[in-house]
């Protein structure tokens, strides 16, 4: 099981949002380039970053700092927040970003992602974040007309490389993960699937590992790093192979 820590960014600053909304800030007084330095040290290999600000689609982003966060980072980085064009995409690839997230573009127009994938190849990562099985975009802010099931299994004909699964009311409650939704999610896609949302404690973590499909491969903490919960190096040494494979 690989653990990916998340850094969550809005204007420059690592912050967390309880259940998507901006209105529920906790920001952290870090330095995203330095947390993804601490991170490494730590034996991390793969970074989740979220670019909370592109998310929103007002005109802003944080990709200075995602350059920053790759001079320091040397294992793989995916990045989600305001891939909408390809022009996001080609700015993204050229700070050095390996996995690119999909999430509003992927519910709100499927077809234009199965062009960017035959465009630039396996790069792409479905974001699936739901509220009571229905798939949210925009930041988290609005519906869309897809089930979470039913995208994920769009995305496997789609030629994806793997979905992140959210359960949005688990998101930064550390009320632990939404173990069986995401079970589901890997049946019915087939794909690699990260859990994301609610992660507390090591024994969250060591529950994923027991009693989840063979098909979830990582799992993305954060809140619970930032506020002393989880610490990141017992994690990887406890749970993460040193030779297990990462760029899935």
């Amino acid at each position: 099981m690989i653990i990916i820590p998340a850094i969550d960014l809005l204007n420059g600053q690592c912050v967390r949002l309880l259940k998507g909304d901006y209105n529920e800030v906790s920001s952290y007084d870090l330095n995203p380039a330095a947390m993804a330095a601490r991170f490494q040290k730590m034996g991390v290999r793969r970074l989740h970053l979220v670019d909370l600000d592109a998310a929103r689609g007002q005109g802003q982003n944080n990709r200075k700092h995602i350059r920053d966060v790759r001079k320091v980072f040397s294992g793989l980085i995916e990045v989600g927040g305001g891939v909408r064009t390809a022009e996001d995409i080609l700015e993204l690839q050229d700070a050095g970003v390996d996995r690119l997230i999909v999430g509003t573009v992927l519910a709100k127009d499927p077809d234009l992602v199965a062009s960017w994938i035959e465009e630039f190849g396996p790069i792409f990562i479905a974001g699936i974040d739901a509220l009571n099985g229905e798939v949210k975009v925009s930041g988290w802010e609005k519906g869309s007309v897809f089930s979470d099931v039913d995208l994920a299994v769009k995305c496997a004909k789609m030629g994806i490389a793997n979905i992140i699964y959210t359960n949005i009311a688990k998101d930064g409650t550390l009320a632990g993960p939404d173990l069986k939704r995401t079970n589901h999610i890997a049946e019915a896609s087939g794909l690699a699937v990260t859990l994301s949302g609610g992660i507390s404690s090591l024994e969250d973590m060591e529950k994923v590992c027991r009693e989840g499909l063979p098909g979830i491969r990582g799992i993305i903490t954060g809140k619970a790093v930032y506020e002393g919960r989880i610490n990141v190096e017992s994690a990887v040494k406890e749970f993460q192979k040193v030779d297990e494979e990462i760029d899935w």
